[in-house]
């Protein structure tokens, strides 16, 4: 899908009154507590020890001399290079882990190293057009057609789809490389709707493309070969570590993420005049949902991703918030008829299920 998509329009409808007490709410919370929306020292030294325990595993993996050893030092660098990708780059997509853009940029260069995903080509897929158009065919990047899953009532059927209750973490799991090596090179030659976002132009655009992808490939491939080779470490264990880490990264952050759009959650098609039927809040409130850790402290390694519907509310806000601006949002809520959905991961986990088996059937047989 590369043709031109013309921007849609929410219209504002009734929601002006909910919109400036949430924003006062939110407000009040922030003068009450005399804090800012970014990252605060905490969240910086929570970074820093993920970054410092990363770099630790990688030099523990170079300097083993054992094949399990490792493999667990090198798998255990790409997980903590995921968690930091989960509690600091989704942060820093949006600008909202430091003040200043060009360091969240440098940030968002860094983390994304151990994982190979361009920074650039994914923010904009994410904020620009996720974030703009969650559930909307065709303008919802995350969720366009692929073959393998059906993931809207307006996508084509294949007979393999009713079984994608089933096989959905494998998919999950090849998700990272498929961005890595796929969505990146196809945004890269034009050949998807990000080319009319003018990212990356000239040569120094592709300079900065190229040079992320050789980073990636000498961190995580060359230089353990070369050195493993030297430790006695046979190459094939060098390149399952690479499967296996990249794909266990890719299934868990997937796991935070994939039920928060489509428990009990809405899918739009683009109207003919580019407005859609409802105002903004009503499209997210719709789409997206909150669901709760258990035990609740797990929240501060989860980077806010299970308070979903929260941050696409709130998405220049730190994740840190995102519990007090949560409650708000649920008193509000309730006040002005909005539908705020807060459930368990196991009632996440459910309905994500509920939701593939019913989009895996064939559409004249499926309620959708």
């Amino acid at each position: 899908m590369s043709e031109y998509l013309t921007p849609l329009h929410y219209p504002q409808m009734d929601e002006q009154v909910f919109h400036h007490q949430l924003h006062e709410a939110a407000h009040s919370y922030l003068v009450a507590q005399a804090d800012h929306q970014y990252a605060d020292h905490w969240q910086w030294l929570k970074a820093l020890v993920l970054l410092a325990l990363c770099v630790m595993f990688y030099a523990l993996s170079l300097m083993a001399l054992q094949g399990w050893l490792f493999f667990l030092s090198y798998f255990l660098f790409v997980t903590l290079g995921m968690l930091l990708n989960v509690n600091v780059n989704h942060d820093a997509s949006h600008n909202t882990f430091s003040r200043r853009p060009h360091l969240n940029r440098f940030i968002s260069w860094l983390v994304t190293l151990p994982l190979g995903v361009d920074p650039d080509y994914w923010r904009v897929r994410h904020v620009v057009f996720h974030h703009r158009y969650a559930n909307v065919e065709q303008y919802d990047l995350d969720t366009e057609e692929n073959g393998f899953f059906r993931q809207s009532p307006f996508q084509q059927w294949r007979s393999h789809m009713r079984y994608q209750h089933l096989y959905w973490p494998l998919i999950a799991a090849l998700s990272l490389p498929w961005i890595a090596w796929v969505f990146d090179w196809s945004d890269r030659l034009d050949k998807t709707p990000l080319r009319q976002e003018k990212l990356l132009e000239g040569w120094r655009g592709w300079a900065l493309f190229v040079m992320s992808k050789i980073s990636h490939l000498l961190l995580v491939l060359l230089v353990p070969l070369l050195v493993c080779q030297l430790n006695g470490i046979p190459w094939w264990l060098v390149l399952l570590a690479y499967w296996v880490s990249q794909m266990f990264a890719s299934l868990l952050v997937v796991f935070l993420l994939l039920g928060t759009h489509w428990a009990d959650a809405e899918f739009f098609q683009p109207p003919a005049d580019n407005v859609m039927p409802h105002g903004w809040y009503h499209h997210n409130f719709a789409t997206a949902c909150d669901w709760v850790t258990s035990p609740r402290g797990l929240h501060h390694l989860t980077g806010g991703l299970n308070y979903h519907l929260t941050h696409h509310l709130f998405p220049h806000w730190h994740h840190r918030h995102y519990p007090a601006l949560a409650a708000i949002i649920a008193h509000l809520a309730a006040q002005h008829g909005m539908d705020y959905r807060c459930i368990s991961y196991s009632e996440l986990m459910v309905r994500q299920r509920h939701f593939l088996r019913r989009l895996g059937q064939e559409p004249q047989q499926a309620q959708v």
